[in-house]
């Protein structure tokens, strides 16, 4: 069994669908407020048209194939800062990271971060960066002590009740 890191196609739209809903369902339980697991079709669709990444900007999805299947798969895009405090640095962003239920902690998040990292590197990213739900400790371990990233801000949330 042989793993394949490779940038998708819009024929790759199903197995990455079947992965992102995967990861929906974890995520859920951390924050029902905010998380929600879309229909299959709309997520295929999002992926078959590249509408999952922002009209503009140079931004890949990798997939990981396990002997034909798609087992995961992650998105990054390179960002800057529009802060004026901050360096002028451009940022690889993990924008989306899914491995199917079966195929965790076998390796294949860290060859899909490892290859989107090599891919910000190659379009001149002088970071990478990502967000995970505080709730997610499977994450931090996986991003903070696996991978090597550091907590860099925090987000604070507020629920703004509309009248």
């Amino acid at each position: 069994m042989t793993l394949e890191i490779r940038p998708a196609g819009a024929e790759d739209a199903d197995g990455i669908a079947r992965a992102f809903l995967d990861s929906a369902e974890h995520h859920v339980p951390f924050d029902r407020d905010r998380f929600a697991i879309p229909a299959f079709d709309a997520v295929a669709s999002r992926y078959r048209t590249g509408a999952q990444h922002p009209a503009g900007v140079t931004s890949v999805t990798l997939i990981a194939e396990l002997d034909g299947e798609t087992v995961g798969f992650v998105d990054a895009r390179l960002e800057q800062s529009p802060d004026p405090m901050l360096r002028p640095i451009t940022y690889c962003y993990i924008a989306e990271l899914a491995v199917c239920a079966p195929f965790r902690n076998r390796g294949v998040g860290r060859e899909l971060m490892a290859a989107a990292e090599d891919w910000g590197r190659r379009h001149g990213a002088g970071f990478a960066s990502l967000d995970y739900h505080v709730s997610n400790e499977r994450a931090a371990a996986f991003y903070l002590q696996t991978m090597g990233y550091r907590v860099g801000h925090v987000i604070a949330l507020k629920r703004l009740h509309t009248r």
